[in-house]
């Protein structure tokens, strides 16, 4: 498996193009909006969409799905159904963060804990890891010692759990008893900012060691 980040949106979300080398058949997560931009990054590396991914409910994430679903008749896959209050809302969101075209959207499927996601002759396993939004999940491709794992842990930070249903002790948990087991050794890409991996967090991100938080 092959993978892209495009950032996308005001928020410089991590939209990822994920694709099997053998089919060129891809997956694109977290199409937070910038469609033609996704679009290009396709193109560039003609890739054929066979599916879209969603970690979670917020806006920009997620504003740029109903969109893309109906321009490509793609099915779309995730969140978990407890982020559905946040799909329901998303004009509201954009209103709140200024994203003037935003459409709420119901999945092909919701995601549950130890799902499997196919694309080509990949095959993702599905994390459901609650705390930033009630129905997070993650990415993980074992092969690749990769996860995509949208905004529950950033390089030395954590996802937010101050907005509606969040939670920060469930975020926590999530982190040491979802993530941190699939090894040190694991790269992820986050939701916002620059990839890391599970050891270097585990031993410093100061949120997970007790000094903040």
């Amino acid at each position: 498996m092959r993978y892209k980040i495009v950032p996308v949106t005001p928020f410089e979300q991590n939209c990822t193009i994920f694709w099997c080398e053998t089919t060129r058949q891809a997956a694109v997560v977290d199409p937070g909006g910038d469609l033609e931009r996704i679009r290009q990054a396709l193109a560039a590396d003609q890739l054929t969409l066979e599916r879209i991914l969603v970690t979670h409910g917020h806006i920009d994430h997620a504003g740029g799905v109903a969109a893309l679903a109906a321009a490509t008749g793609v099915p779309v896959e995730g969140p978990h159904e407890d982020d559905r209050f946040w799909i329901d809302g998303m004009a509201q969101q954009g209103k709140m963060f200024g994203f003037a075209d935003g459409q709420p959207f119901v999945p092909t499927r919701w995601l549950q804990d130890g799902d499997k996601v196919k694309f080509g002759e990949v095959e993702l396993d599905v994390l459901h890891c609650p705390g930033h939004t009630p129905g997070h999940v993650v990415f993980h491709h074992p092969a690749s010692r990769l996860a995509q794992v949208g905004d529950v842990l950033f390089q030395g930070s954590i996802g937010r759990t101050d907005f509606p249903r969040g939670d920060h002790a469930t975020l926590i948990r999530s982190i040491k008893e979802r993530l941190f087991p699939l090894g040190d050794e694991v790269e992820f890409i986050p939701g916002h900012g620059p990839m890391s991996n599970f050891g270097e967090e585990r031993r410093y991100n100061p949120f997970l060691s007790g000094r903040f938080g």
